[in-house]
């Protein structure tokens, strides 16, 4: 593609992913509250005045504010600015992944549901139904219109219900099996419904990928935290957002990864003889 283009065509991306970002926030806080995320205007938190447009900016506002609401200066949080950046960021990065076709648009969708998932969890520890659900559907929707090919991260229609399935029901294995030994919830089923979202758009390869890079990060963090005395065994953590994680990894990398790991593990003539799997189907 002509550099010139191509160097447009992100800038819309960006733009396009900023705001985007911002309705994520306002997604992010709207609905755990049980509030509508269209109406009414957003308003500070703190005094209830009526957020002016110029003052709603992605990431510019913020900054120009120094953070702060413009009539009662009470702090916003630094939340808002980081999801309309890193919203911005994934936008592009679709867009370079999946050269503007159908299937970057989708990512997008992908990353969207990753980052509002996330961050509802970190906050909240809740995986809502009203996304998680809807997303599966959609997962499994947008297959017809995706190409499936060596290198592409798209699992068909098929694939698409047996990575809900697969997703589903590996956590549902765990969720029962910790159950039975400890009588006590490991996870939340919010959790389960989430795996099977990452599988309805990235099959069951993807599942794998996700659930692997996420219950690493997870432990990682968990004994971070043990280390400096800041949690325990029993801890509550956000198993949505280190899936999160997982899930947009796999989307940008996962058939390269499941290439390493092949070549690592069978050498070249092992890569060979698997290469049709290369493909999340």
């Amino acid at each position: 593609m002509f550099s010139g283009l191509r160097l447009l065509l992100d800038l819309y991306a960006l733009l396009l992913g900023l705001v985007t970002g911002s309705f994520l926030n306002v997604v992010i806080y709207r609905l755990p509250r049980g509030l509508s995320p269209v109406l009414p205007r957003s308003r500070c938190p703190s005094c209830g005045e009526p957020i002016r447009a110029l003052d709603n900016l992605p990431v510019l506002s913020w900054l120009l504010l120094r953070g702060r609401c413009r009539r009662c200066s009470a702090p916003i949080s630094p939340r808002y600015p980081l999801i309309e950046a890193l919203t911005a960021a994934l936008f592009v990065l679709s867009a370079e992944r999946f050269a503007f076709s159908p299937a970057s648009a989708v990512a997008a969708l992908f990353c969207c549901l990753m980052v509002t998932l996330a961050a509802i969890d970190i906050e909240h520890l809740w995986l809502p139904d009203k996304i998680t659900l809807p997303g599966l559907l959609a997962g499994v929707a947008v297959q017809a219109f995706l190409p499936v090919a060596p290198g592409a991260p798209w699992p068909g229609p098929v694939g698409a219900v047996a990575g809900a399935v697969a997703g589903a029901a590996i956590l549902l294995a765990a969720y029962g099996g910790w159950w039975l030994v400890r009588r006590e919830e490991g996870l939340g089923l919010g959790d389960v419904k989430m795996l099977a979202l990452i599988g309805a758009f990235l099959g069951w390869r993807g599942v794998l990928v996700s659930l692997l890079l996420g219950a690493l990060a997870g432990a990682l963090l968990g004994l971070a935290m043990m280390a400096v005395g800041r949690g325990g065994m029993k801890s509550q953590l956000p198993f949505g957002a280190f899936l999160a994680v997982g899930g947009l990894i796999a989307l940008f990398l996962g058939p390269t990864l499941i290439a390493l790991y092949l070549r690592t593990a069978f050498g070249p003539a092992g890569l060979s003889g698997s290469i049709g799997l290369l493909p999340m189907r």
